[in-house]
């Protein structure tokens, strides 16, 4: 009888790999594999990639050499946008036994089935444009928050963005699929769902570009305002010009879907939005931001900026410094602009020094932490509600309140997973 054998999983990148590590995880355990935390020593070992920066490819590497070093006789497996986008390259890495493109990472258990150590490396990948099966995905990893995904895969052609080329077109779950999803969710005891996917606010395509399931966005939000047992639902992050009226008004007035929106920006200069092929200048960011803080003056607000694209100058970076200081929002998640193989920004001209991305990812984050300041600082004294963690460092533990401030206080067990009325 063979015995059984362990798997650990690490995952780099976007809530989207979370969602999906976590189900690959339970499809293997269902199996009769042995789940181990990555830190041990396993008989095989997944890493989910991200490939949206270089760094995140680096990291990459770097695992598969720390699993050597601790575990060379253990079998290792890469799978992810990474694997999608480089698997040649990837299998060059030594020490990898597998990778699994984006048709096969959900098929794990047949090909592992199949592997033996010291073998040639294998490959089993295909053309994204051949991938058009959409894989239900949610994580648990705690019984606080699940990360949901709903949608996968990207129509859009941003031209500094892999995404399309590792993940496919844009397809969708159907709404009945996901809202019995996150009544399974329910039932584990997770009182916060995050909604997940590339492009979330292009929910109900179908692979073929219709609306397959003559489904929105719209319609899926209020199908799971419905569900019982969850008290919260969170949109991880939508395009601004997917960013309807009627969905701000809808969150607005729900109970469970909680004011806080992460709206991805890019840049304030409406030059470098067309340079990257955005669909939408800034005036109409500017409007979405106002549309939600007259119906929501406490609602949080996020957004995604990209700092050194090709031709930014320095008149351009100002022009975004200064309109995202005018906007009413709460934090910036800042990335400094990484040359892509096979993306039309790589072919630019007017290739901004590194020296200077890094100097205006630094002013940014600093702007990002003043924005943050006065948003708490606004809240200061009102009544919130606070989802607390059942984690305890340093003697603390912490949660978010509904409006996506976080909250940290001394550990007492009686208020994990509680959502508690909490003073800021």
């Amino acid at each position: 009888m063979q015995k059984e054998q362990s798997v650990a999983f690490h995952t780099l990148g976007c809530k989207l790999n979370f969602s999906e590590t976590s189900t690959i995880s339970r499809m293997l355990e269902s199996e009769g594999f042995k789940k181990k935390s990555f830190e041990e020593i396993a008989d095989i070992y997944v890493i989910n990639t991200c490939s949206v920066t270089d760094n995140a490819d680096k990291e990459c590497r770097q695992i598969v050499r720390r699993i050597q070093r601790k575990a060379p006789e253990s079998l290792i497996v890469i799978t992810g946008c990474y694997a999608q986008l480089k698997p040649k390259e990837i299998a060059e890495i030594p020490g990898v036994d597998l990778v699994l493109g984006a048709a096969e990472k959900f098929n794990i258990a047949t090909h592992l089935s199949e592997l033996t150590k010291g073998n040639s490396t294998k490959i089993c990948s295909c053309d994204i444009e051949d991938v058009s099966d959409f894989n239900a995905s949610f994580s648990i990893n705690d019984r606080t928050r699940t990360f949901l995904k709903v949608q996968d895969g990207c129509d859009y052609s941003c031209s500094f963005c892999t995404i399309p080329m590792a993940r496919g077109k844009s397809r969708s779950d159907s709404i009945t699929n996901a809202v019995n999803n996150a009544f399974k969710i329910a039932q584990s005891g997770v009182r916060e769902i995050v909604l997940t996917g590339v492009n979330l606010g292009d929910f109900g395509k179908g692979f073929d570009g219709t609306k397959k399931y003559e489904e929105d966005f719209l319609a899926l939000v209020k199908a799971l305002d419905t569900v019982e047992g969850i008290e919260r639902f969170r949109i991880s992050s939508i395009e601004p010009n997917l960013l309807t009226h009627e969905i701000i008004e809808f969150v607005a007035n729900s109970k469970r879907f909680m004011p806080h929106f992460h709206i991805p920006l890019q840049s304030g200069s409406n030059k470098i939005l067309a340079s990257m092929r955005r669909r939408y200048k800034r005036e109409l960011y500017a409007e979405k931001v106002i549309a939600i803080k007259k119906l929501m003056p406490h609602c949080a607000i996020g957004a995604d900026v990209i700092v050194g694209f090709p031709g930014e100058t320095d008149e351009d970076f100002q022009d975004t410094f200064n309109f995202i200081h005018s906007l009413d929002i709460s934090y910036l998640h800042v990335f400094t602009y990484s040359e892509r193989n096979n993306t039309l920004a790589v072919a630019m001209d007017n290739i901004v020094p590194m020296d200077k991305r890094h100097e205006r990812n630094k002013k940014l984050r600093n702007l990002s932490y003043m924005k943050n300041q006065y948003f708490i600082q606004q809240q200061s004294g009102k009544i919130r509600n606070v989802l607390f963690e059942d984690a305890e460092k340093n003697g603390l533990m912490e949660g978010y309140t509904d409006n996506y401030i976080r909250i940290q206080t001394p550990y007492q067990a009686s208020l994990a997973n509680q959502i508690v009325a909490w003073k800021i």
